[in-house]
């Protein structure tokens, strides 16, 4: 038997011997006493539960702040991204120090802003749209460019190659980001950066 076991079934003893002994010297009707015994085994059990998992609610307390927020939780190395209620995953990045919020695609080869984007944050970009890529809506014609800094949390990338795009300014975070990292990867409902 383990440790934490045993100081279970302890706690658990413990807990059923205070309300039977508080039930018998009460002599109150079978109904109210089986009724004030599952109130308080209720009571103990939330108790045990508590105790049991308390090492595991400084993660729910960020989880729950990272849900309302929408903002990356840090855990030393470690940016954990929560997923979006649409199901992707968005970070607020900068880009040449400037704020900007992206879409992250590990489907996407390259990182892609759109033109408003990158005209905001003082990008160089070529003149003439000489690439053509194939997105999930099909094929378009980009241009290229390059970001001085591109920054997630506390990682930082210089001199990023990008994609910019016409039309929607939708900005992605592609795998040109992404395989510069250590390590990266889904986990349940979170997305884990590690630099």
């Amino acid at each position: 038997m383990t440790n934490s076991l045993m100081l279970g079934g302890v706690y658990l003893l413990m807990a059923m011997m205070l309300v039977l002994g508080s039930l018998m010297a009460r002599r109150e009707p079978f109904a109210r006493a089986l009724t004030m015994a599952l109130a308080w085994i209720a009571i103990f059990a939330g108790g045990f539960v508590l105790f049991t998992f308390r090492d595991d609610l400084g993660y729910v307390a960020q989880r729950l702040r990272a849900e309302a927020t929408g903002q990356p939780v840090v855990q030393g190395r470690e940016i954990r991204i929560p997923m979006a209620i649409d199901g992707h995953f968005w970070v607020d990045g900068r880009l040449n120090g400037k704020e900007v919020k992206f879409l992250i695609d590990s489907g996407a080869t390259m990182t892609t802003v759109g033109r408003d984007t990158a005209a905001r944050v003082g990008m160089p970009v070529s003149p003439t749209r000489n690439q053509i890529v194939r997105t999930g809506n099909g094929f378009i014609r980009v241009a290229t460019g390059t970001a001085h800094t591109l920054q997630v949390g506390s990682i930082e990338r210089n001199n990023i190659p990008m994609h910019v795009a016409d039309g929607d300014d939708l900005n992605v975070l592609g795998m040109n980001f992404l395989s510069s990292l250590q390590r990266w990867g889904v986990e349940g409902r979170w997305l884990i950066l590690v630099p």
